[in-house]
């Protein structure tokens, strides 16, 4: 469920090339806060997967609400009270 999470907001994931040291910007608009950028469009890509997995990884520590993307999504775990 988590790679399928991350493969869809990759695949949504917006890319330009911009004027600094590392030339490649990418975002994914859905999941605020989430952008990086890269000497190269790969390396941007990577940089954008392990930012997202840390988005997520927050997200699903704080409880935070995770947008569905492309029908992709993923529930928070609630555990049950004892």
């Amino acid at each position: 469920m988590i790679v399928d999470y991350l493969q869809a907001a990759l695949d949504v994931a917006h890319y330009e090339i911009i004027d600094d040291p590392e030339p490649y910007y990418g975002e994914v608009s859905a999941l605020p806060g989430v952008y990086a950028t890269g000497d190269t469009l790969e390396a941007c890509r990577q940089s954008l997967s392990e930012v997202i997995e840390g988005w997520l990884i927050i997200s699903l520590k704080k409880n935070l609400p995770i947008p569905t993307i492309n029908g992709v999504t993923i529930e928070p775990y609630h555990q049950a009270a004892v």
